[in-house]
């Protein structure tokens, strides 16, 4: 379980009380969490300052607050392998005449966040967000998230966009802004490749062999396997240069595995480099040597 602290008007001030999801425990990543908040006041908990008609009215009178930017990771890719955690950051962007002093995200994966049914992935923040002033009515805010691949990862699926979930609450604590459809991030499944370049040394104008493996992390048995079909690239720079030009394109067969020869004419590096798809970032791999006699 996630804990988001949710905002409440105490006595005119500001209180924070924690947001209990039921799916698990704290520290409990025995099954993935799907229960995610869908609406503003389920985040921020402005019932105090709501209740009232007068509340009401001014709510009405007044704007949301708007939010301008959500950066997750740094605008990077999520990648997960088969083990390791992962925390990343997120910052909301915000404003409002009355200023902006909370804000939420999350990440979640399905087509429909109010139904469990249509679901299969949520991301909660792991603390209340941070806010910072800009200016008299702008305020950035910063959360973390804590992603466990063998907890919220629990099928390849996964792999790919995920919905951002933001919302921003308003310095009078009743005015807020919340979508389910902010933006997307994208998640995806680690990616590793292996280069050998064969024989060490070789005379010139001989054979060449360059094999190696494209695998992929495997979110359902938490192991690595071959990437199958997949265009990458051999490369190769010279010993005297500092630049690799691609010297053809192979695919991976049914195992992963890359295979193919070059003719040996100068000393230089050999590499391999995928580019990636939606759900494998891309990867390549150091330089092999190979020395020509």
């Amino acid at each position: 379980m996630r804990i988001r602290a949710t905002v409440a008007a105490v006595s005119g001030a500001l209180a924070l009380s924690a947001l209990a999801v039921p799916a698990a425990q704290a520290g409990d990543h025995s099954a993935a969490n799907l229960h995610k908040p869908t609406s503003g006041a389920e985040v921020f908990g402005t019932a105090a300052k709501g209740s009232s008609k007068a509340a009401a009215a001014t709510r009405a009178a007044t704007a949301e607050p708007v939010i301008s930017k959500v950066v997750v990771n740094g605008g990077k890719d999520i990648v997960l392998g088969t083990t390791a955690s992962k925390t990343i950051s997120v910052s909301v962007t915000a404003s409002h005449a009355s200023g902006v002093v909370d804000a939420y995200v999350d990440l979640w994966h399905g087509t429909d966040p109010s139904s469990e049914n249509t679901i299969d992935g949520a991301i909660l923040p792991n603390d209340p967000a941070k806010c910072t002033k800009v200016n008299a009515t702008t305020s950035t805010c910063k959360l973390t998230f804590t992603v466990y691949p063998r907890y919220d990862l629990y099928k390849n699926s996964l792999a790919g966009t995920w919905h951002v979930s933001a919302g921003a609450l308003a310095g009078n604590e009743t005015d807020i802004a919340f979508t389910d459809f902010y933006s997307t991030a994208r998640v995806q499944r680690l990616s590793k490749l292996t280069v050998n370049a064969a024989p060490e040394p070789v005379k010139k104008g001989g054979t060449i062999t360059i094999t190696g493996k494209l695998s992929r992390a495997n979110w359902e048995d938490h192991a690595y396997h071959g990437y199958t079909g997949q265009s990458v690239k051999l490369q190769f720079r010279k010993k005297t240069s500092s630049t690799y030009t691609t010297i053809k394109t192979i695919k991976t067969n049914s195992t992963g595995n890359l295979k193919t020869t070059s003719k040996a004419t100068v000393d230089g590096y050999w590499r391999y480099s995928f580019a990636g798809t939606s759900t494998t970032p891309a990867v390549t791999t150091a330089g092999d040597f190979v020395d020509v006699k």
